[in-house]
């Protein structure tokens, strides 16, 4: 046993300094990003915003809504081929936005194969809680002899090492994140996890010294965090329960009183075991939760929200583009970074 003294931040811990700036409006700020990857072929460009593969925000719907703002769609790992084949059809040009999931079990894994053969996307998702183990290598090497000219994204995991050795096993991009995401109890049930700025930065000086990127895989609570995700230095940023509540998101809407609620659940919860696999195994906890998300309307508001926020970043740095944040960007460590005396009394006149 050890103990690192050093004190690792999260996005609560942080402002990021404002600096002179010769830009005269948020909308001179282009926010697109233009990747080639270490080992896929596809050349991307977009806004590098992924909504999350969890059952309620990685949905058609969802990815035909982001495509249109030029964000991407992690799709739901249990989506079927006849789910795939039907929709795909519907989705006009999005189906090249989107990532198909997998985890490590066998009819996952061949299910993405079977849709990998039709599907008009160059982009997988290897999906599970813990990256660290060597069955989980094993199946990015697998993966990349298989497609060797797809992109690949493979987590999560939170450390420099692990991201250079997912890069070296084949992986083109590395998720990060362990237990920041909202409905997420990885640190409740089991001590473990690593504060999501610090992970952020630790990994991409990881990933971008082999030539692989970074994706911030959760904690995000506002635009002023996916600012902060990508000032950290991430190339990705993926979005759960930001995303969460709207119109493109699963699930029918809940009525309590006046007011409108969706059903939003961490992929490690009871309710997702239940509903993937039964029931949750005797050995394991449950490292998930489920809570009523009050309904958002439609998720165009949201995006509108978060890109006008990350765009006001750029111009408070002096970024005229968003690939320049992280290269002027200053993080002040901080006690407390929001007023919140009326916070109990705050109104939305959306």
């Amino acid at each position: 046993m050890r103990i690192e003294h050093d004190v690792k931040l999260d996005f609560k811990d942080v402002l990021i300094r404002p600096k002179r700036s010769t830009l005269n409006s948020r909308s001179e700020v282009d926010l697109e990003r233009e990747y080639t990857f270490k080992y896929g072929l596809a050349r991307y460009r977009g806004i590098p915003i992924v909504a999350s593969n969890m059952d309620h925000t990685g949905t058609f719907a969802m990815a035909k809504a982001l495509a249109k703002r030029q964000l991407m769609t992690a799709l739901d790992k249990f989506l079927g081929q006849e789910t795939w084949r039907a929709q795909e059809q519907e989705m006009t040009g999005a189906a090249g936005a989107c990532f198909v999931s997998a985890g490590i079990g066998q009819e996952e894994l061949e299910r993405m194969a079977t849709i990998l053969t039709f599907a008009k996307t160059e982009y997988i998702c290897l999906d599970v809680a813990n990256g660290y183990t060597q069955r989980f290598v094993d199946v990015v090497k697998k993966t990349r002899a298989m497609f060797p000219g797809k992109v690949i994204m493979a987590g999560n995991v939170v450390t420099s090492e692990m991201t250079e050795e997912l890069i070296l096993a084949g992986a083109d991009i590395v998720k990060v994140g362990i237990g920041p995401g909202s409905v997420c109890t990885t640190r409740e049930k089991t001590g473990v996890g690593y504060p999501q700025l610090s992970a952020i930065i630790e990994c991409a000086d990881a990933a971008h010294g082999l030539g692989g990127h970074l994706c911030a895989d959760g904690g995000c609570t506002s635009s002023g965090d996916v600012a902060k995700a990508f000032a950290a230095g991430a190339d990705f940023v993926m979005i759960g329960g930001m995303f969460a509540g709207h119109d493109e998101c699963s699930g029918e809407l809940i009525s309590k009183g006046d007011k409108h609620f969706k059903r939003f659940y961490g992929m490690s919860s009871n309710e997702a075991m239940q509903l993937h696999f039964g029931g949750l195994n005797n050995y394991r906890a449950a490292e998930g939760k489920s809570v009523d998300v009050p309904y958002r309307g439609p998720v165009d508001n949201t995006i509108n929200d978060m890109l006008g926020g990350l765009r006001s970043a750029c111009t408070y740095v002096g970024a005229q583009k968003l690939k320049e944040l992280s290269k002027r960007t200053t993080f002040v460590q901080v006690s407390q970074q929001l007023n919140e005396v009326f916070q109990a009394f705050e109104t939305d006149y959306d």
